[in-house]
């Protein structure tokens, strides 16, 4: 046997420990490989190498449809975080929109947690009869249409005793809506808007008692301070601003409350 010969020999032999993992799928088991004739053994060799190829390939083909699963889920995560953005940048605008409803006052926000009993004691021969008389628009049954159709009707078509209708009627057929707190801050503005500021103070009240942790309840509780203020009522301002300020200190509304008790 030739130097060269025994040198192929062996390294198909050093082949076989490389395709042990892989004998169950081999067509020949290594047991045998040793048996027989050179040509039977360089032929086992070679099925047992083609096995091995061939699980390599598979393996290969496994992680290029992974890493295509993974691209995949990759821009799904960044087009739901886009879209996240977006609605996050809507319910900014939205807010901004709300608040220029309000005269009076540049950075005007709503309602009364302090002020509750003075704005609900103002507003509680007003609220019952607050119900607009424009009829609302017929309910979609689904809470973010109906939502979205009332937030409509007061920012972009301006008719705002039928966005009051839609509103109230809102908060009555949706009570356990995330969108409750922002209804009401709704009805505040729109009535403050009017110059219903009895009735502006009672629902600007009811976001702060009812939903104390909505974004708009330091809005609503400075709110209520300007319209006691409005009223002439400045003892009662006072200390509605006083406790904005104490309640939230690091809000926006707080720094407006500082300033209108610094002029009081």
């Amino acid at each position: 046997m030739s130097s060269n010969f025994r040198h192929h020999l062996l390294s198909l032999s050093l082949l076989v420990g490389v395709a042990a993992p892989w004998v169950a799928t081999a067509q020949a088991p290594i047991s045998n490989v040793g048996s027989g004739s050179v040509e039977d053994r360089v032929t086992q060799l070679e099925r047992i190498s083609n096995a091995h190829s061939q699980l390599l390939t598979q393996l290969q083909q496994q992680l290029s449809d992974s890493q295509r699963d993974i691209d995949t889920l990759r821009g799904q995560i960044q087009e739901n975080q886009y879209q996240l953005s977006q609605v996050v940048e809507r319910q900014k605008q939205i807010y901004q929109q709300m608040d220029s409803l309000s005269q009076g006052s540049s950075n005007s926000t709503a309602g009364g947690a302090a002020a509750t009993d003075s704005a609900g004691a103002a507003a509680a021969s007003t609220s019952a009869g607050a119900a607009a008389t424009t009829t609302a628009p017929a309910s979609t049954g689904d809470e973010n249409s109906d939502y979205n159709a009332a937030v409509s009707l007061a920012l972009e078509k301006k008719q705002y005793d039928e966005a009051i209708a839609s509103f109230q009627s809102f908060i009555k057929q949706y009570p356990k809506s995330t969108y409750q707190p922002n209804a009401n801050y709704w009805l505040g503005q729109l009535y403050y808007n009017k110059g219903k500021k009895d009735d502006a103070a009672y629902y600007y009240a009811v976001v702060v008692k009812n939903f104390p942790k909505s974004p708009k309840s330091s809005d609503a509780m400075y709110k209520v301070g300007v319209i006691m203020q409005d009223k002439g009522q400045n003892d009662k301002a006072k200390a509605v601003y006083q406790q904005v300020i104490k309640q939230y200190p690091s809000t926006d509304a707080a720094k407006q409350a500082q300033k209108r008790l610094s002029s009081l």
